[in-house]
């Protein structure tokens, strides 16, 4: 409307051509765009958040999101993933000693803010320790929590809550997440390291974590209706003495789904919570499907994975004042949907696979099984060649270590799936990003820009933290 009259007092004036109308306006405009911008920033600047959801698909690459896309279209129709709402830019995963980082590095980049070497929990390359997003947290009062798949005490939720040189530490790392680490809020498998051997665990210095915990003030819960039963904090549940399953193989009466434990976690950290909280959660076993080259085990726990990033952005919808960061820490299998040269991949082939690789190699394994009958049952493969059937019976007579990966390549194949290594590649991870601070999200960044952008976020400042408690 100001525009629309300024042309026309300007129209008024005969003397003044068309052309430094045009130009005059453009001028004009381009001062009211500018200040809207700047504006926005600013708003932008001072809305930043009260809790934040860290969200991490361990071993989730670029094809990891197509193919769960589109295995979700050719099993239910559905176009769109809950991941696919907030993308925003990507991440550099490289550790500071290697091309090609490791969990225990690209998690400490996200729980301290920097770069280290691979390996590493929460401490910097020189080995001194680093201050991480759940010391700042506690500073504030806030509440803190992880949530998981693999062990609790595995290289990703280690590096939130325990500081070591090496991540295979993982009596030290359940010691100092009991002891040290004061989290309130603990899902996931691993219970062994928490356990002495005398009671079934796998501590040798006898303690039991669990009930140490317990007298510490903690609610404990081991199976489902425990799990249920929680209502306060700090609570630990552990539902396995390893890892939890694949979501392909997962039993619900035994083991919630991650994205029941999200919801649960969200839940409990609201209630009676002025202050805020920091969540760590863990799309886990995408990553160790991704090393086992299983692409059913994969795309299951990244679609299990999308169900609890759906619950956190549910969560921060309503409350309004919650940041959900979805970013990996890097890609596991170098995965290629087609191969061989063939322009076309099957998702509609994987959905005929009923369990992980670990599950089909152990049934093959039993004494007078038929691989070639399980093979059908299991994963509706009926055209298997005479040289696949010598090839398997004969890796099974011999108890051939590669076994799985023989076995596995074959449901690739017929998915016209292809995998590149049975480790980690340098490939860029995407980021996701939703609620108040996304801003410092979007563009390409280094994983310890990300971290750092988490901590700003968050007003933690990480390093005077790490001067202050590790003098």
């Amino acid at each position: 409307m100001i525009i629309q009259r300024l042309a026309f007092y300007l129209k008024l004036h005969k003397k003044i051509s068309n052309n430094l109308i045009i130009t005059m306006l453009l001028r004009i405009a381009s001062l009211f765009l500018l200040a809207f911008w700047s504006l926005q920033c600013n708003a932008q600047a001072q809305s930043l958040p009260k809790n934040l959801i860290l969200m991490i698909p361990d071993g989730f690459g670029p094809a990891s999101l197509t193919m769960a896309r589109d295995f979700q279209q050719a099993t239910t129709g559905k176009m769109q993933l809950a991941l696919d709402e907030f993308l925003v830019g990507n991440a550099r995963t490289y550790a500071s000693n290697s091309r090609v980082t490791d969990s225990a590095a690209g998690a400490t980049a996200y729980s301290c803010g920097i770069k280290t070497y691979n390996g590493a929990i929460a401490v910097a390359p020189d080995g001194t320790p680093c201050a991480t997003l759940f010391e700042a947290a506690k500073k504030r009062g806030l509440k803190t929590g992880v949530v998981v798949t693999t062990r609790i005490t595995h290289a990703t939720p280690a590096a939130f809550s325990s500081h070591v040189p090496r991540r295979a530490n993982e009596d030290d790392i359940a010691t100092q997440q009991i002891e040290n680490s004061g989290m309130d809020l603990i899902f996931g498998g691993g219970g062994k390291y928490f356990i002495p051997k005398e009671a079934g665990g796998a501590r040798a210095d006898g303690r039991n974590l669990l009930l140490e915990a317990k007298r510490k003030g903690y609610a404990l819960a081991g199976n489902l209706a425990e799990f249920h039963q929680l209502s306060k904090l700090p609570a630990i549940a552990v539902f396995a003495p390893d890892h939890m399953a694949y979501e392909v193989d997962r039993d619900p009466t035994k083991e919630p789904s991650l994205a029941e434990m999200t919801e649960k976690a969200l839940q409990l950290l609201q209630k009676n919570n002025p202050k805020g909280f920091v969540l760590m959660v863990e799309g886990s076993r995408i990553d160790h499907a991704g090393h086992a080259n299983d692409p059913a085990g994969h795309v299951h726990d990244i679609l299990a994975y999308d169900a609890a990033v759906r619950k956190a952005l549910e969560f921060a919808r309503r409350d309004g004042q919650t940041l959900v960061v979805s970013v990996a820490d890097h890609e596991t299998g170098g995965m290629t949907l087609g191969r061989d040269g063939v322009y076309q991949w099957k998702p509609e082939a994987l959905a005929k696979v009923k369990n992980s690789v670990d599950t089909l190699a152990a049934l093959a394994k039993k004494p007078g099984a038929d691989v070639v009958a399980l093979l059908k049952e299991k994963t509706g493969i009926t055209d298997l060649t005479e040289e696949e059937i010598t090839t398997l019976k004969s890796e099974i007579a011999a108890a051939a270590p590669r076994f799985a990966f023989t076995l596995i390549h074959i449901v690739s194949k017929r998915s016209i799936i292809g995998w590149t290594t049975d480790g980690h590649s340098a490939v860029d991870v995407t980021v996701h990003a939703y609620g108040p601070g996304t801003y410092l999200f979007r563009g390409n960044h280094e994983n310890a820009a990300v971290g750092q952008a988490l901590a700003k976020a968050m007003r933690f400042d990480l390093k005077a933290l790490t001067k202050t408690m590790f003098k």
